[in-house]
């Protein structure tokens, strides 16, 4: 309960702060690439419940959402200003949203895809027992230079220590 208080106060008050930056990027990225300005996407939710993550999007309107995701900034799907979103993570800033409904939370394991939920063990199912979170222990501890496996083995560590140091 005190952590789902902490998601909802953090997540009003970045509302309040960034809501006027986050509609300018919204408008920016409308001019700059024709199509929706934010990306929406199923994806594996506590206890496996599907919910639909809110991201800026980064990639030309046509790409496959599902496809591959860009591993450099030379991918052509990429926009120019979906480059700078990525590199900086401000495209993850709609997800402020996903928090304050309680689909996220501000830390846990970040969501993937249901396919690859239904992929995994016992182990690793563990992960879905917290809500997803716009970041985690793994994204802290190494981000992208870290296997699938040792993201998976950081996410079922984080939910095995659950405490609000931790979280900080």
């Amino acid at each position: 309960m005190i952590k789902r208080t902490f998601d909802i106060l953090v997540s009003l008050a970045v509302l309040t702060l960034l809501l006027v930056p986050m509609l300018a990027l919204a408008l920016l990225i409308r001019i700059s690439s024709p199509g929706n300005p934010l990306f929406c996407q199923r994806r594996a939710g506590r206890r496996g419940k599907p919910f639909t993550i809110l991201k800026f999007r980064t990639m030309r309107a046509d790409a496959d959402p599902y496809g591959s995701s860009p591993h450099s900034g030379d991918d052509p799907r990429l926009t120019r200003l979906g480059k700078f979103l990525r590199e900086t993570s401000l495209d993850e800033l709609p997800q402020v949203f996903n928090v304050l409904i309680g689909q996220m939370s501000l830390v846990g394991p970040r969501p993937l895809y249901e396919r690859q939920a239904d992929e995994w063990n016992d182990v690793q199912r563990r992960r879905l027992e917290v809500r997803p979170g716009v970041t985690g222990y793994a994204q802290a501890c190494g981000r992208g230079q870290l296997t699938i496996e040792e993201k998976i083995e950081m996410d079922v560590h984080y939910v095995d220590n659950p405490t609000f140091r931790f979280e900080l």
